[in-house]
């Protein structure tokens, strides 16, 4: 869903020109919103029709802005929550959090602001939508997305999109750094599709020896080449109907690249040293983690094969990225190691969960899974210390300076001026860099560069 598609809206304000403003502001948008001059009207109104989100001021008449936000969740949890405040302190934005708020914005409200806020809003909607229809199809085919363990806004942008591409035939191309869990995603999607109930085959393209990889890829028929005692079924027969998942494909060589190429042209291909050709309907999920347009440019990788595999590309992110999934996946490793080595460790630190988060990983998830395994084995009581974590200092990165500030607003702004510096110059003042080390749409870093002031260094 784009920032134009509709949502439906109340707005709760006592102030009506307030409320008038941002209400007719909406309807122009495109959006369907009323207003409510009071917590009372709200909440009948919420009882007697739906809406995606409710921007409710916090100092009103009566019941303020928490406490009406509390008994909207009560009557549907499923609405988003916003509060609208000029007394913006941190207790205020605390009880707000404990309510359900997703967010906050200042008065007097700023229509930009407003409406990169509808479409951050519009946008959840969109992913817990699409969410709802990924678990409904991996449940019709009895797969579970638990392998893949997340709390992040990217890893869950990615899984929908992987639950919307899986019903399709295009080839998918997984990118990630090695440990990022890419053979997970392509389960995933195969999980997803209607080839559920057919062959998942997996090969490891870099891991056979370049003189079998033809052999192991299509078959071989008796008599084909030295050894060959026997006719060989290939993995593209094995998974006839299914997925086949080529890990590293980069790896494979130019004359194997030429007889994939071909089979994703004609979905046909011949056994080594057989003359029939056999069709397969096989769908092709391909990961890598390399740069195949630098392999490309230097001749390793066929170009017209890139373009064959690379219909639909998916980025996995590495963990450094996502810093919010450590503790969770640190929680969930702690448990199956626990288990599996009958072990009584059941937690980890506060001070060792600290350098975790501050850790860059670039072993990622499976970097992460040996760490906490290690930790699981060698830990003394219950818990697992930075004594058992096996790296120091120099693998941590500066922790921030603690920011002072009298009010929430004051306390965002310092720290939002803070991290948008940063980001600007660890990427060389790239702003579309920036912006996605941000976790921000560029039209909203220009937003917040023009609101503070802030210039390229």
């Amino acid at each position: 869903m784009s920032a134009k598609s509709d949502m439906d809206v109340l707005v709760v304000d006592d102030e009506a020109l307030q409320r008038e403003m941002m209400v007719d502001y909406l309807v122009n948008e495109g959006h369907h919103a009323i207003g409510a001059e009071n917590g009372e009207k709200a909440i009948e109104l919420v009882k007697s029709r739906f809406f995606d989100l409710v921007l409710i001021d916090y100092k009103m008449p009566g019941k303020n802005g928490i406490e009406v936000l509390a008994e909207v969740k009560g009557i549907n949890p499923e609405i988003d929550g916003v509060i609208i405040t000029a007394y913006g302190t941190i207790e205020t934005a605390v009880s707000a959090m404990k309510s359900g708020a997703v967010d906050y914005i200042s008065k007097p409200v700023n229509l930009e602001a407003l409406s990169i806020l509808i479409s951050r809003a519009s946008e959840r909607r969109t992913l817990i939508r699409e969410n709802e229809m990924l678990r409904q199809a991996l449940e019709k085919n009895r797969v579970s997305t638990g392998k893949i363990i997340y709390k992040s806004d990217k890893m869950q942008a990615l899984i929908n999109m992987a639950g919307r591409v899986a019903s399709s035939k295009a080839t998918i191309l997984l990118q990630g750094e090695t440990g990022t869990g890419k053979e997970l995603f392509a389960r995933l999607i195969h999980g997803a599709s209607d080839r559920a109930g057919a062959p998942f085959v997996a090969v490891n393209c870099g891991a056979i020896p370049e003189g079998l990889i033809e052999s192991e890829l299509f078959g071989h028929e008796k008599g084909a080449f030295t050894g060959a005692q026997k006719m060989r079924v290939g993995h593209f027969e094995q998974a006839g109907g299914g997925t086949l998942f080529l890990d590293e494909i980069g790896e494979l060589p130019v004359g194997v690249q030429v007889k994939l190429l071909r089979f994703l042209q004609e979905r046909q291909f011949q056994r080594v040293g057989g003359d029939r050709v056999i069709a397969s309907d096989v769908r092709i999920i391909s990961a890598t983690h390399q740069d195949l347009e630098s392999r490309v440019k230097d001749g390793t990788f066929r170009e017209d094969l890139f373009y064959r595999v690379n219909v639909i590309a998916l980025k996995i992110p590495p963990l450094r990225e996502r810093k919010e999934d450590i503790k969770i996946l640190a929680d969930y490793f702690i448990s199956r190691f626990a288990a599996e080595n009958r072990s009584r460790v059941i937690s980890i630190s506060r001070e060792a969960m600290d350098l975790l988060i501050k850790y860059d990983f670039p072993g990622n998830v499976r970097e992460l899974e040996n760490i906490i395994e290690r930790g699981v084995v060698i830990a003394r009581g219950a818990t697992i210390t930075c004594s058992e974590l096996p790296f120091g200092n120099n693998g941590l990165v500066e922790q921030p300076k603690a920011v002072e500030a009298g009010s929430l607003q004051e306390a965002v702004d310092a720290l939002e001026v803070r991290m948008i510096e940063n980001a600007l110059s660890e990427t060389g003042t790239n702003q579309t860099r920036a912006a996605e080390k941000l976790g921000l749409s560029e039209r909203m870093l220009r937003y917040k560069l023009k609101k503070y002031g802030i210039r390229k260094k």
